[in-house]
């Protein structure tokens, strides 16, 4: 108990300590959410590319160059252009961080349906869905699922007379 202009503050630590392990424990599902629908969403993509994607050219129509750490260095360029697809003309980001001239042409691939779902034809042919992306959120899963583990074993354990109720006293003994 301290004093602060006046007033008692009375601080239970093990309820913030409690609070604090309980916001952590969530942030860590929340995370481990969030990273299984990300691979599965990469996965999803990757998969509509290939199996549905049309082979579609795209006209750069100009570059921002990205700067990295304290902003005094290149990180890459954001390239945007132009491309038809289903006799409709769409402008979207172009994926990748090279620099292109404006005007250029570029092989790429897009889904009919889906045309913000754009991405090089390199791209297309190099990558395929993978299991590899759920490693770090099973990870995550395994460490959130023992430490939960651990807490319920801890509260298990936890002897009755430690939430407050009083302790059994133990009979006098006048033979001794």
């Amino acid at each position: 108990m301290s004093t602060l202009r006046g007033a008692g503050v009375d601080v239970d630590v093990r309820k913030i300590r409690r609070v604090v392990g309980g916001a952590c424990l969530v942030a860590l599902a929340v995370l481990v959410v969030v990273l299984f629908v990300a691979g599965a969403d990469k996965n999803a993509q990757i998969t509509s590319l290939r199996r549905h994607g049309v082979a579609v050219r795209v006209t750069v129509t100009g570059c921002l160059g990205l700067l990295g750490g304290s902003g005094s260095n290149a990180a890459g360029y954001a390239c945007k252009g132009t491309f038809t697809l289903g006799g409709h003309r769409y402008e979207e980001a172009i994926p990748g961080n090279a620099l292109h001239p404006p005007g250029a042409r570029i092989r790429a691939v897009a889904v009919p349906g889906n045309p913000p779902l754009l991405s090089t034809t390199r791209a297309v042919e190099s990558q395929q869905a993978s299991w590899r992306v759920f490693i770090l959120p099973t990870v995550l899963l395994v460490v959130l699922l023992l430490l939960v583990g651990a807490l319920v074993l801890r509260r298990r354990r936890r002897p009755e007379h430690a939430g407050g109720a009083p302790r059994p006293s133990l009979p006098n003994n006048p033979a001794r």
